[in-house]
């Protein structure tokens, strides 16, 4: 059975899908951007965007009972792979370790002319 996790302070869906949905003891958060969820636009620079994508897949988290330490696998994606330091740095500053197996890859778009999109997977 899944259940459908949703939470105000994270941006709502703009389409078809669930902030995040829990499947057993898994709970896995859908694609965050960096839009803010109190006035749904898009932050300037990769830098905050990644900032609020954390802090977004961080309340959506919560909203479920879990935590950052309960991730267990990250999906980046970026628009330029130039930014990788960037955004590994502040999304280095919001695990522990052992920290979550990952991956990192570059795209060609991505939705809102989002310049990082970040997805995980954790534990209940």
């Amino acid at each position: 059975m899944k259940k459908e996790i949703r939470t105000e302070k994270a941006p709502l869906p703009i389409g078809p899908y669930s902030q995040a949905v829990q499947a057993g003891n898994m709970l896995f958060v859908a694609g965050q951007i960096g839009v803010d969820p109190s006035t749904t636009q898009m932050h300037e620079g990769v830098e905050a965007q990644t900032r609020q994508i954390m802090e977004s897949v961080n309340a959506i988290l919560k909203e479920a009972g879990a935590s950052m330490d309960d991730v267990v696998r990250a999906d980046i994606y970026l628009l330029d792979m130039t930014d990788f330091a960037k955004v590994n740095e502040i999304y280095a500053s919001y695990f522990t370790a052992p920290f979550p197996a990952r991956v990192t890859v570059a795209v060609s778009a991505l939705p809102k002319d989002a310049l990082v999109e970040i997805a995980v997977a954790a534990t209940i």
